[in-house]
């Protein structure tokens, strides 16, 4: 038996274990944006101060960021299924921990195990989509319900923070996590096979590769972080990016020369891996900046209050979904790489629709042609990306190779939202009243255009994925003998 053969989950229950992972990944990505519109009231009522509250997002994104290789590696050696259900607990008692939260510190921190939780739990539930799954019509339709969960859930927390915040107060958001979470760890238990640690005779943890490589990218995502607020100059900045690079160098020496590395170095000189990692690095820092900026928009701009917000977001969340569930029928028979590029192409579209309709007088009906169109490609882009980075990755390495495409999209991310929002924001300094309106929307309507720019480079990255193989003919033909069956 091949070592990728023994390694499949193979799922009894494909359709329901397909379903926990989507509601594993819907959790990966609540919690990124949940907290958003409740920062006003915990500022207030844990007395952050204004420099300091910015810890509430920026712990998550940090210790997230900081530990995927480290989480990815865990899969690898220790089975999906064990980290799958550890990332699930230390959701929950890291989310009891957040809502019983008296003071800022206590907060800080239960916000940095989450984001551990998140570093374990995505590469374990992105490698059981990819290995429990047969390559070609299945894998695509899996992949298309996977990205529908994570995409309409970037847009989801936001409406679920707004109403959970108005009723019952900011602890809600960290209390709803708490049965969320223990539910799918319970439902892991029959749904997810047990997978045998590796017993190669090679299992061991290369400490030198993950201590340089967990430290390096936390200081780099740290830096990145921090930067807009304490400046690109401020030593904590410098000293912060300048050692986290000096680390990831010692990593990547380490790794050249070790017997069983965290990141065998190979793996980046894969057309499909070394593509997906700038691909997702652009997507995050385009598609993914693009909901804090109609956020301020809709808050700011038009006035919306946290609960309106939320509601302005459930017309874009239902064509992500839209979007994804189309990418993964069109991969099938198209082919993954030109159904992504298509994708990234009508976001971008959409993306440049959105920006033009951005005026102070604006009416929410005006946007949603923009904000359609801009879903649908975001749903596709998402769906399909991680599975074409991942595509060529053997299966006993899909854990470190999925850490390693979501590392570069946190990082994406940090660097995408520091860099337009300094352009949104470069002529707006001192301004009050209705000069600071105008000066916002035009601000954010460049940042906007900025970003549809970085989305055409994506859509012009992707072509670096594989061409697609011949596998739409045996998908056909199953589809055909399906509706002879029925």
């Amino acid at each position: 038996m091949s070592e990728a053969r023994a390694t499949r989950p193979g799922f009894r229950r494909p359709g329901l274990a397909l379903t926990l992972l989507a509601f594993a990944q819907l959790i990966i990505s609540l919690d990124y944006n949940i907290v958003y519109v409740a920062l006003p009231e915990i500022g207030g009522s844990l007395a952050f101060s204004a420099q300091t509250l910015q810890w509430v997002i920026s712990a998550y994104a940090v210790a997230f960021g900081g530990f995927l290789l480290l989480g990815g590696r865990a899969v690898d050696l220790f089975g999906p299924r064990r980290i799958f259900v550890l990332g699930l607990v230390l959701y929950a008692v890291s989310s009891l921990a957040g809502g019983l939260a008296t003071a800022p510190v206590p907060l800080v921190a239960a916000r940095a195990v989450q984001g551990l939780g998140g570093a374990l739990l995505f590469p374990a539930t992105l490698t059981l989509v990819t290995t429990g799954f047969a390559e070609g019509r299945e894998r695509n339709r899996a992949f298309a319900v996977w990205g529908t969960a994570g995409g309409s859930g970037m847009i989801l927390g936001s409406l679920l923070g707004g109403v959970l915040t108005d009723a019952f107060g900011w602890a809600a958001v960290f209390y709803v996590n708490v049965p969320l979470a223990s539910a799918a760890a319970l439902l892991a238990l029959p749904l997810i096979p047990r997978g045998a640690p590796r017993t190669d005779g090679a299992r061991r943890f290369d400490l030198g590769g993950a201590l340089t490589a967990t430290a390096g990218i936390t200081l780099v995502v740290f830096a990145l972080v921090q930067a807009p607020e304490a400046g690109w100059d401020a030593p904590t900045s410098v000293g912060a990016a300048s050692l986290g690079l000096a680390l990831l160098a010692a990593f990547a020496a380490i790794e050249a020369n070790g017997t069983d590395p965290l990141l065998p170095l190979r793996l980046l000189r894969g057309r499909d891996l070394g593509t997906g990692v700038l691909v997702t690095f652009l997507y995050m820092a385009t598609f993914g900046t693009l909901l804090y900026f109609l956020t301020v928009y809709f808050q700011v701009v038009l006035g919306y209050d946290a609960l309106r917000t939320g509601l302005a977001f459930l017309v874009p969340m239902a064509a992500i979904v839209a979007g994804s569930q189309l990418a993964g029928r069109l991969a099938t028979s198209r082919g993954t790489r030109t159904t992504l590029i298509a994708g990234l192409v009508v976001g971008g579209l959409g993306t440049v629709v959105v920006g033009t309709a951005l005026t102070t007088g604006a009416s929410y009906l005006s946007l949603l042609p923009g904000l359609i169109i801009l879903g649908v490609g975001q749903g596709a882009g998402y769906t399909l990306m991680f599975g074409a980075a991942t595509a060529g990755t053997p299966a006993d390495q899909q854990g470190v190779a999925s850490a390693v495409a979501s590392t570069t999209q946190q990082i994406g991310g940090a660097v995408g939202l520091a860099v337009l929002v300094a352009i949104a924001g470069a002529h707006s300094a001192g301004l009050t009243g209705s000069a600071l309106r105008a000066a916002t929307t035009d601000g954010l309507r460049t940042a906007v255009f900025v970003a549809a720019a970085g989305i055409a480079l994506t859509a012009l990255t992707a072509l670096g994925f594989s061409p697609a193989r011949r596998e739409a003919p045996a998908a056909e033909a199953a589809e055909a003998a399906e509706r002879v069956a029925v």
